[in-house]
């Protein structure tokens, strides 16, 4: 009985082991595919994180960006000296473009294009006519004032002068020099020229101040009383007039013409000689229906036509200063006045100590006659 249950427990284990077999065949195979599930999920995941961090590297600036450059430092210009306003000394070919204004001025009326041109122009006056002169009188002249405007009218000089800090008007006995009354400007102001129409006098302003367009100032002619404040887009250099409308000179080429009594611009003329447009006018002065307007940095006035804008002559006036005496701290020439009833003409220039009652000596003459001495 025992050997036939153990050849039965035998015959049954042998049945039992292919089973077992197969069921861990089964189960090898079933953790198989779950380790090959997983493998493939993984990957799955690897590929769609690959895919989403590739498009943001690529947003990413494959070089350090460059900072803007720094804004240019604006230097202030010396309240004891001349403002620099061009950089050379020659007439530059005449370009195709309006010149640069600042960027609180509108462009100037586009009646005239005036073109760019450095300060002094190369004058050559070729065929026009140069006058010299004559000096008849001396006058003293105060040497701190920094001329800009000059009038005459019944027996007294009217002048603005001009600096930051230290801009005025001024009324000036001539024989003497000496200033009878003042008005000083407020310091952020640069005077420049005036005239002088009716019970009014007119002064302006170089540059724009606080954003705005370039001022101008109105006077009571009899107390300096300001009576009104104005604004024009241009540059303000010299001012005067022919009875019908206000002359300016901007320091380009351009003249304007404003109102009476608006002072708004009603025309203008580009100023020209045989070579081309003559930049760079700056005081002005009405003499006998023709412009007469310094040329900054030189020693030359031009003598204008308004109506066309041509140079009908020049005076040159090297010499001049000289012929009194040493003045080292002048400046450039700059001033004219004419006496209309006395048919007087005079000259001075900024910081000059002496202002100048001189005639004019025609063409072909050819001759100087300085003053000599006292």
């Amino acid at each position: 009985m025992f050997e036939s249950r153990s050849q039965i427990t035998g015959q049954q284990r042998e049945r039992r082991l292919p089973a077992l077999a197969l069921s861990w065949l089964l189960l090898v195979a079933a953790a198989l595919a779950a380790l090959s599930c997983t493998a493939a999920g993984d990957g799955n995941a690897t590929v769609s994180a690959a895919t989403q961090t590739a498009p943001a590297a690529t947003l990413a600036p494959s070089v350090t960006p460059v900072p803007p450059a720094p804004s240019p430092t604006v230097l202030a210009p010396s309240p004891g000296a001349a403002p620099t306003r061009a950089a050379t000394a020659t007439r530059l070919p005449s370009p195709t473009t309006s010149p640069t204004r600042p960027a609180a001025s509108p462009e100037v009326s586009p009646t005239v294009v005036s073109p760019v041109y450095a300060c002094p122009p190369t004058i050559v006056p070729g065929e026009t006519p140069v006058y010299r002169y004559r000096v008849l009188a001396t006058y003293p002249h105060d040497e701190t004032a920094f001329t800009q405007g000059l009038v005459y009218t019944d027996g007294i000089f009217y002048e603005g002068t001009g600096l930051y800090g230290r801009s005025s008007l001024r009324r000036v006995e001539p024989e003497t020099g000496e200033v009878l009354q003042i008005y000083r400007l407020p310091a952020q102001y640069f005077g420049e020229g005036i005239a002088l129409h009716g019970r009014r006098i007119l002064q302006l302003t170089w540059q724009p101040v606080a954003g705005q367009d370039t001022a101008g100032f109105v006077y009571d002619r009899d107390s300096f009383e300001l009576l009104n404040t104005f604004f024009y887009p241009t540059e303000g250099w010299g001012l005067t007039h022919d009875g019908t409308r206000f002359i300016m000179s901007d320091g380009t080429a351009t003249l304007h013409f404003w109102d009476l009594e608006t002072l708004e611009e009603i025309g203008q003329v580009l100023v020209h000689d045989e070579i081309g447009p003559v930049p760079c006018l700056n005081e002005l002065e009405y003499v006998q229906g023709q412009v007469y307007a310094n040329v900054w940095q030189t020693d030359y006035v031009a003598v204008i036509d308004p109506a066309t804008g041509s140079v009908t002559a020049w005076i040159d006036l090297a010499g001049l200063l000289e012929s009194a005496g040493p003045a080292p701290s002048a400046d450039v020439l700059n001033g004219i006045a004419h006496d209309v009833e006395g048919e007087r003409l005079f000259v001075t220039g900024k910081l000059w100590p002496w202002l100048f009652e001189i005639e004019l000596i025609e063409p072909s003459a050819r001759i100087h006659l300085p003053l000599i001495g006292g």
